[in-house]
């Protein structure tokens, strides 16, 4: 059990696994958000503005209040690895510098949307970003060693068009939730 403070600085107890799961890919111009609904393992994805997210969250989390159900709101947080190496040897210094700028921004906006919940007293926790990799392989397809559409439907069963953030912030709540990420070896991928 985790323990969350009340307004009253009384700690009461939070299920382990909640009945929601909102998980967040931080970006600063769309942040990828899914929410997962743990019973039905129904899963949706899309992108949002900022003010569009901390919107969304309130929502899902007075909903799920009102239907007795709990919520945690899962964040990608980039800043807790220890490096973020993101250029290569032949990017000049003003192509390093924006990349260094557009990672800092997004992880800005993943602390932010933690400060609202933690304001907001809403339950959320920060995860390191997930592995792209495993023994030197990329564990998916897409560009950069990023998972493909088709691979999280093979996964999740979400269909519809999703962009790379919300693709992202799908697998981060389907696999925080504990739900396998089991492909069939007979389905190839790219799929033909």
């Amino acid at each position: 059990m985790l323990l969350q403070k009340s307004k009253k600085n009384q700690y009461f107890s939070l299920p382990t696994k909640p009945d929601i799961v909102i998980g967040i890919d931080p970006d600063a111009d769309k942040n990828g958000v899914a929410t997962l609904f743990r019973e039905n393992r129904l899963l949706r994805a899309t992108a949002l503005t900022f003010p569009e997210t901390l919107d969304y969250i309130r929502y899902i989390h007075s909903q799920a209040r009102a239907n007795r159900q709990t919520v945690r709101v899962i964040i990608e947080a980039g800043w807790l690895n220890k490096t973020h190496w993101h250029v290569s040897y032949s990017d000049s210094r003003q192509a390093a510098a924006a990349k260094g700028n557009a990672v800092g921004r997004n992880h800005e906006t993943g602390r932010k949307i933690a400060e609202m919940c933690q304001h907001w007293e809403i339950p959320h926790e920060l995860i390191k970003p997930l592995a792209l990799k495993a023994g030197g392989v990329n564990l998916w397809h897409g560009k950069d060693g990023k998972i493909t559409a088709e691979e999280l439907t093979a996964i999740t069963g979400l269909k519809g068009r999703t962009n790379q953030e919300a693709r992202d912030a799908a697998l981060i709540a389907w696999t925080w939730a504990g739900l396998p990420v089991n492909i069939s070896a007979k389905q190839p991928f790219p799929p033909k």
